[in-house]
């Protein structure tokens, strides 16, 4: 059996909220030391949480910071979750992002061109 994955935010790494139930949320700054070492369980986790082939899945992303290590793993992420298509899933992306950060916004944008995936972005104060 699955378990929801959480792993605490720190001032370098997001909150990671992870519910088998198919609410996802990644928060926070997210700049680790070693971007590989950090999300290889979040991965992983996803990984498993496919199989169980869950209906309806909900990621938030309200991240205020990434770097580039991170930025390829929040790709892989959704990039994981895009291509898990059995008739019955519903895939939710919504991206947070601060008013007049356009560096956050057009990351989001990045990912859901190259992915042709629709993400809702959502601006927040």
């Amino acid at each position: 059996m699955l378990d929801s994955l959480y792993i605490e935010g720190s001032r370098k790494t997001p909150l990671i909220s992870m519910d088998v139930n198919g609410k996802f949320r990644i928060e926070g700054r997210s700049i680790p030391e070693d971007a590989s070492l950090f999300y290889s369980s979040v991965l992983e986790w996803i990984g498993k949480y496919l199989i169980r082939n869950s209906q309806q899945t909900t990621i938030e992303i309200a991240l205020e910071y990434l770097n580039s290590g991170t930025s390829k793993y929040i790709l892989q992420i959704l990039k994981m979750l895009n291509e898990y298509k059995p008739e019955s899933h519903v895939l939710t992306v919504n991206w947070y992002y601060e008013v007049g950060d356009d560096d956050i916004l057009e990351r989001g944008e990045y990912y859901s061109s190259i992915l042709e995936i629709d993400i809702n972005f959502i601006e927040t104060e």
